[in-house]
């Protein structure tokens, strides 16, 4: 994280050396534009069209101009006092007050007509106030509205975006505040209405089943499909973004002002994605963050947010693509406008995006994890430095500011966490199923979230700047957090080959911790609560049922059920401890051995005697006799309608383990929103999926 941390701080440095501008909402600044150009076009009152201190104290200037913002009922006090302004900083001439009304006046009893001025000449010096044909002013006010009113419809456009995102963050803070605000009122939501919501719309994979599960595509090409919901929220932003990037792109037939359309139409274009890009930036780090306030307020998952962060991304850089794109087409590759520092950073943020999204691909996110996040960081850091230093001095630097400010709060409020926990010495076990076990104090002030996630620092030269996010449970005297990792790749294979040759398998580590990040489900609330399990998901599952279990009276009616599969009674015999903490609480607990020791005749589950296996399923099944053990793969559907059937009122099912497992709870809890018992029925996924 170290290395994370210097890489922020020097491109920041880089862009902070910049002096912004702030950006301009042009208004009615544009009808004084079109006076001013139609004027400098079509009439002379001084030597140089320029000479801003000629033009303020000519009385015939300035009846013109008067004559000219009165057309349409332009003269707006932003438009005359625009004129104010021009005379005051490039002529240093203070105009009076009532300027406006007195060369009116002047322009009503004096102007005239170009052919009623004998052998006029635009190039000319003339003596009277010139009164503009109608027709003409019209195509002059229409060419400048083509060009700054698409530079104010851009922001307009651009907010419509942060607006519809703030929509969806309200619906979700709605949807998952509700149910633990008002458990009572969300029990009684059976109706038609809010089960066709639910069981079509917020709760389904998008395509039958699939959602936590891998997808493949030509091998490379791997991805993961969000929840219907979330497949909706990110096709109607898509739908937003063309729509708003679409709209308001016409021409005007003999524009002054652009003459010619195509470069006129690939201005709007280039200047509508830029600016709506750079408005998004500061959304693409805010849901990136893990301390992201979004997740607090809305109370979303940090999963949520992610799969948000990526489709935003993958649009802003197309929009910066395509600004990129016009514009190249409208310099013509001119070198001279490349050597400008603007344009060089412009096209190092531009690349530095392009980098980002071959490299964020799952297939290089999943088989090289830690070389993925060290580009993405230098990539970042160079994308927010080259964007500054582009749009510093076009003025819209401001919606850059957010961005860092978030991405830089985020590493502060990490460190601090991190600082708060200190760096105690952990013990590590290696396991007999390829898991290892850390046992990390915790200070006394530190509470451990149930069903929450820490990111680890294991604090050894190699890998000590890499953070890991792992589920934990809280040792029973809770002066210690406990973590269990699968050894797979990357920093848990290092640990495995460290253990391998430890004394006994173990030894110690100083380690960080951040966090404590995540919140416990709402199915707390629920009448019966269902925690399914698969493999290494249980100390998530295990933490949150075990916390409520503590807190739920004795003499209530709540039901508590544990369900956890795994492969074979070594699997379990690494958990058995906080397993046997279960004994006399109200938790029915329930283990799926998908490979017993022992064989069956058939594929069927069914309840293993504890005297029917090996020494060491024997040993494991006494000394957890509160625990019921099955022998085979559960039938997910059955569980999910007896857990229905029998439970006193509304279920929450809760579950984290191998995709394929939670993609059938999901589809199961889904299919059976209608009950026959016209019960509630709620789904919460812990499986966080962060590459």
């Amino acid at each position: 994280m170290l290395i994370q941390y210097l890489i922020y701080s020097f491109f920041i440095a880089i862009t902070l050396a910049e002096k912004g501008l702030k950006y301009t909402q042009y208004g009615d600044i544009r009808k004084f534009y079109a006076c001013n150009l139609q004027i400098s076009a079509s009439v002379t009152y001084c030597n140089k069209q320029t000479n801003f201190t000629c033009l303020c104290t000519n009385e015939n200037a300035l009846a013109t101009y008067a004559g000219c913002l009165a057309y349409q009922h332009r003269n707006s006090t932003k438009a005359t006092n625009t004129l104010v302004e021009y005379c005051q900083t490039r002529g240093k001439v203070a105009l009076p007050e009532n300027w406006f009304g007195d060369s009116y006046d002047y322009f009503l009893d004096h102007a005239k007509s170009a052919s009623e001025i004998p052998g006029f000449n635009k190039s000319e010096v003339i003596d009277v106030p010139l009164r503009f044909d109608e027709e003409k002013m019209s195509l002059y006010q229409a060419g400048y509205d083509g060009y700054y009113l698409n530079l104010d419809n851009s922001l307009y456009y651009g907010s419509a975006i942060l607006g519809y995102w703030l929509l969806i963050m309200l619906i979700s803070a709605v949807g998952n505040w509700s149910k633990v605000m008002f458990p009572g009122m969300v029990k009684k939501m059976t109706s038609g209405p809010v089960n066709i919501w639910r069981k079509y719309i917020s709760m389904p994979a998008t395509f039958h089943k699939k959602k936590t599960e891998h997808q493949s595509f030509l091998k490379f090409f791997g991805f993961m499909i969000p929840s219907r919901y979330e497949t909706i929220v990110i096709f109607l932003f898509y739908v937003l973004t063309i729509i708003v990037n679409a709209i308001n792109m016409g021409y005007v037939e003999g524009n002054p002002v652009k003459r010619v359309k195509t470069r006129a139409l690939l201005e709007k274009v280039g200047d509508r994605t830029g600016i709506i890009a750079t408005i998004m930036t500061p959304l693409v780090f805010l849901f990136a963050g893990r301390n992201n306030f979004l997740q607090w307020l809305t109370g979303c998952s940090y999963a949520t947010f992610i799969t948000y962060h990526r489709h935003i991304a993958r649009v802003m850089f197309c929009l910066v693509v395509i600004h990129a794109a016009t514009y190249t087409k409208l310099l013509n590759f001119y070198a001279d406008e490349m050597k400008l520092t603007y344009m060089i950073w412009g096209t190092i943020a531009t690349i530095a995006g392009g980098i980002m999204l071959v490299q964020g691909m799952l297939y290089f996110r999943r088989n090289s994890y830690e070389i993925f996040l060290l580009i993405h960081i230098i990539m970042a850091s160079l994308y927010v430095a080259g964007t500054w230093i582009h749009v510093d001095e076009l003025g819209y630097v401001w919606f850059v500011y957010p961005a860092v400010a978030v991405w830089g709060l985020d590493r502060l409020v990490r460190i601090g966490r991190l600082i708060s926990f200190g760096f105690p010495k952990a013990k590590v076990s290696l396991l007999d199923n390829d898991t290892i076990r850390v046992v990390i104090p915790k200070p006394k002030y530190w509470y451990a979230v149930p069903g929450g996630h820490a990111f680890i620092h294991f604090l050894k030269p190699t890998y000590f700047w890499q953070s890991h996010p792992f589920t934990y449970v809280d040792s029973p005297d809770q002066s210690h957090i406990v973590v269990y990792c699968k050894v797979k790749g990357g920093i848990t294979h290092s640990l495995y080959k460290m253990l391998t040759k430890a004394p006994g398998q173990t030894t110690t580590i100083r380690v960080g911790v951040e966090g404590p990040y995540g919140e416990s489900t709402a199915a707390k609330y629920a009448d019966s609560a269902v925690f399914i399990a698969g493999g290494n998901g249980i100390p998530g599952i295990y933490s949150e049922i075990f916390d409520i279990a503590r807190h739920v009276s004795s003499e209530t009616n709540k039901s508590l059920r544990l369900i956890w599969v795994t492969r074979d009674e070594k699997s379990v015999e690494w958990f058995a401890d906080e397993l046997e903490a279960l004994k006399g609480s109200c938790i029915q607990t329930t283990i799926y051995i998908t490979r017993p020791t022992i064989s069956n005749d058939s594929d069927k589950v069914e309840k293993v005697d504890s005297g029917s296996s090996g020494s060491s399923s024997s040993s494991i099944k006494s000394r957890l006799a509160h625990v019921e053990f099955k022998n085979g793969r559960p039938d997910m559907s059955q569980i999910v309608v007896n857990e229905i059937r029998d439970s006193p009122g509304s279920v929450g099912f809760v579950t984290c383990g191998h995709p394929v497992m939670v993609d059938e709870v999901r589809y199961y809890a889904c299919q059976n929103i209608n009950n026959p018992e016209n019960k509630r029925v709620d789904l919460y996924e812990q499986l966080q999926v962060w590459s």
